[in-house]
């Protein structure tokens, strides 16, 4: 197993009135379920920024595998004082639960659940010859299995609210999986594919060139960056809303004064402009304050579970 350490920045001693309540002057590992590069590292970043507001010297240590229950293993099996950190994801706490009979912990006991961070802007993109969602589901009505969507893979966050959707809309489309984004995009800017879901970081530049039209946001809301496209929901289906989420979690246990402290730095950095435009650049939305903190991230994460194991379930997929 390949783990990666990189100091991101060294931050003075912490002043005396926190030494009680965080790790000063010592190494707080941040702890990440990916590869170096991509969205993660913005993610943690952002972060790390929040972190620095209360002093320490702040790690990003990566530990991919095995959709991300490596890192989270590791995490849950830390000690609750604030030296270990977790950047949750959507796949960590909502997707492997329901992938393996075992991932090694329980999504919700297992961690001390800090805050939402940012969420991953979603759009249903399309191949130009299809003018909107309506005439593309209704195409698909008439046409059962002759139309296709493409995906990163078999139940990600790609193909489950695309089956979803199809499901909603007494539609069928068919599913064709690809070993990640990029060929899945190429496909469907080729006409190959009809369709798919496909993260706006990843997307917008072919977007903006014309090459797939955006039929719908994905996430629930609309988007600055594409401000002429409306949400799914508006589209005639209430309440349907997806996207992938990063998320700040510790080790079960960790006391909850510090747990606050570290949500008010979170806060505090969530809310500044700065971060605001670093997220915009890269597809991502910081999670508005109301869905903030420990409460909101529990129940989206109990939603979630149950919203994907019902749609794996409609998709024949068992764990492993």
């Amino acid at each position: 197993m390949s783990i990666h350490r990189r100091v991101l920045l060294m931050a003075p001693l912490a002043a005396p009135a926190l030494a009680q309540s965080w790790p000063a002057g010592q190494q707080v590992s941040l702890v990440i379920p990916y590869s170096a590069g991509g969205a993660s590292d913005v993610v943690g970043r952002i972060i790390q920024g929040g972190l620095q507001k209360l002093g320490g010297t702040i790690i990003l240590e990566h530990r991919p595998g095995a959709t991300t229950t490596l890192a989270a293993r590791h995490v849950k099996a830390a000690r609750p004082d604030g030296n270990t950190l977790f950047m949750g994801t959507i796949a960590t706490f909502a997707l492997a639960p329901n992938s393996f009979r075992n991932p090694g912990y329980d999504p919700l006991a297992d961690f001390t659940h800090l805050t939402e961070v940012v969420e991953s802007i979603s759009v249903l993109v399309a191949h130009p010859r299809w003018q909107s969602l309506a005439q593309l589901l209704e195409a698909a009505r008439a046409r059962p299995g002759q139309l296709s969507y493409a995906s990163w893979g078999v139940g990600s966050t790609a193909h489950l609210p695309m089956l979803e959707l199809l499901g909603r809309a007494n539609a069928d489309m068919l599913h064709v999986p690809y070993n990640g984004a990029p060929p899945a995009l190429t496909d469907t800017i080729a006409g190959r594919t009809d369709a798919m879901i496909v993260l706006l970081a990843a997307g917008r530049a072919q977007i903006e060139a014309g090459r797939v039209r955006p039929l719908g946001m994905v996430s629930g809301a609309r988007t600055d960056s594409l401000p002429g496209v409306p949400t799914i929901a508006e589209q005639g289906f209430e309440g349907f809303r997806h996207s992938g989420w990063f998320s700040l979690q510790a080790p079960p246990g960790l006391p909850e004064a510090l747990a606050e402290r570290i949500r008010a730095a979170m806060r505090e950095q969530l809310a500044d402009p700065e971060v605001q435009r670093i997220c915009a650049q890269n597809g991502l939305a910081p999670t508005l304050p109301e869905r903030q903190g420990e409460a909101p991230m529990r129940a989206r994460i109990t939603l979630e579970l149950v919203q994907f194991r019902e749609l794996m379930a409609r998709a024949g997929l068992q764990p492993e």
